[in-house]
């Protein structure tokens, strides 16, 4: 464990560079909010996947049924 003058560096996910894992540190595990979105929009293009089956709803054929 580090302590409190000396905070574990993570490698941020999107560019790889160093971040203090501090609570000055609002992005964290990211260095910046521009790598925070950049993350953000790969999971929503369908970029990134959790691996795995997919789960089927009950009623899969109206997919608007599970908003209602």
């Amino acid at each position: 464990m580090s302590s409190p003058g000396n905070p574990i560096n993570v490698k941020c996910p999107t560019c790889k560079r160093p971040v203090a894992w501090t609570p000055e540190q609002v992005f964290k595990p990211f260095c910046s909010e521009r790598c925070k979105l950049i993350d953000l929009g790969e999971w929503v293009m369908e970029e990134k996947r959790i691996p795995g089956e997919s789960l089927e709803l009950e009623n899969d054929r109206d997919e608007d049924a599970f908003f209602q």
